[in-house]
């Protein structure tokens, strides 16, 4: 007989929502019986959707982790910056965790969380969710198949699109270092982790580029007010304008829940968030500071070679392009675009079905639902799957965006080894 896992949430924004729904979706597999939320409107919602009593909902996770361990889970889904104490705090109890990526936007940081997880004997599952879709399962075990040969290079792009750049890594809670992170930690530690576990290598070497080069305020259309509701003479055309993205797309949830920090907003609520905040402000006018498009070439163990670029102006997905000595991989991540390999001793080229379809048109491609049902049997130790990492690994990949960092800081090759040691001096 299958047991219920009892998990606490700690942060309930967009994605602590999303897992713990999942969650409810599940059944009898899990039960969520704490929140700690800052935000009423988001941490009412988590109690009513998961009928939490009052007493355990809490506006700050100290008091919740004050209780000791509570449940078997603790889903840590605060801002980049603030998961270091929760998730010591978590382990000191002994939780196993669902732990919102990046780990920390501090290497050392990072490094601590994994040790001491180790020392207590307790799972930190990571949220690399691309692990868990069908695409990219269905990638590593062509690979691990030998269906190339030996892999010599990747090619890999992440296109954020223009105008979800502008959303969250503009106008939104990551658009500035300093509250969040670098912009390549926050939205491609995912790709870094997903690039490696389907090389199955370690990264030596790292070489990165890239800039804030357009969304500035010298860019700006003349004559462009603070907030684009104040009329703009570009608004009309402007695919960037804050009304017709937030307050006329009524279908848009994401855009009109994070711009007003309520998960049922009313046109009122959407027009004062675009009044007042940095939603519907010109988004060449915001406090922005991390890249809009950025490069980074990797040396793998074996001397295989990778690419990869993030960049804003596109609509948006991702693309891989996999060269092995047996034949080459293409593929993206969509629900159209078929897996297709061209064979160098047929000279044939042939689609590739993409396994396990259920569940592609989910968040992330199916990844969301797929870590959360990957969790409950890693948990229960019936977990077959080729996805779950150990928080060791995902920490180490997280070092290769940290050294894409640096790289691109001082234009310099980091050494991947070498910084790995002057971390734990």
């Amino acid at each position: 007989m299958s047991k219920t896992l009892t998990a606490i949430l700690i942060g309930a924004g967009n994605r602590g929502t999303k897992y713990t729904n999942i969650m409810e979706q599940l059944g009898d597999k899990y039960k969520v019986v704490a929140v700690a939320e800052p935000i009423d409107s988001r941490r009412n919602y988590v109690r009513e959707k998961h009928g939490i009593p009052e007493e355990m909902c809490f506006t700050d996770w100290k008091p919740l982790l004050a209780l000791g361990k509570i449940a078997d889970i603790a889903v840590i889904c605060t801002m980049d910056q603030l998961h270091f104490e929760p998730a010591m705090e978590a382990v000191s109890h002994k939780y196993d965790i669902l732990l919102e990526k990046p780990v920390s936007p501090d290497p050392a940081e990072c490094l601590q969380i994994a040790r001491f997880a180790a020392e207590q004997g307790v799972k930190i599952l990571v949220c690399h969710v691309l692990r868990y879709t069908p695409l990219f399962i269905t990638l590593k075990k062509l690979i691990d198949q030998g269906r190339l040969g030996e892999i010599m290079s990747i090619n890999h792009e992440e296109c954020v699109g223009n105008v979800h750049q502008s959303h969250s890594f503009v106008r939104g809670n990551w658009g500035n270092s300093g509250r969040s992170s670098a912009m390549l930690l926050q939205k491609s530690c995912h790709d870094m982790d997903i690039l490696q576990w389907l090389i199955g290598k370690k990264c030596k070497k790292v070489q990165s580029f890239g800039s804030l080069r357009y969304f500035r305020e010298e860019n700006a259309p003349e004559g462009a007010p603070e907030y684009c509701i104040e009329g703009c003479p570009k608004g009309e055309t402007c695919p960037y304008n804050a009304v017709k993205l937030y307050l006329d797309d009524k279908d848009n949830g994401w855009f009109r829940t994070a711009c007003t920090k309520d998960p049922a907003p009313t046109d009122e609520m959407v027009e004062n968030a675009i009044r007042t905040t940095q939603y519907g402000k010109c988004v060449y006018k915001c406090d922005n500071d991390v890249v809009d498009h950025q490069t980074v070439n990797m040396l793998f163990e074996d001397d295989v070679t990778v690419t990869f670029t993030m960049n804003a102006f596109n609509k948006g997905g991702r693309f891989i392009h996999i060269m092995g000595t047996g034949g080459e991989l293409r593929a993206a991540m969509d629900e159209t675009t078929p897996i297709t390999i061209f064979d160098f001793a047929t000279g044939k080229t042939e689609e590739i079905p993409i396994l396990a379809q259920d569940g592609i048109n989910g968040g992330h491609g199916g990844g969301d639902e797929g870590i959360i049902e990957s969790l409950y049997e890693y948990l229960q130790g019936t977990y077959r799957g080729c996805s779950v990492s150990d928080i060791a690994i995902s920490v180490d990949n997280h070092l290769i965006v940290f050294a894409a960092e640096e790289s691109r800081a001082n234009n310099t090759v980091v050494d991947l080894e070498e910084y790995g040691k002057a971390l734990l001096k």
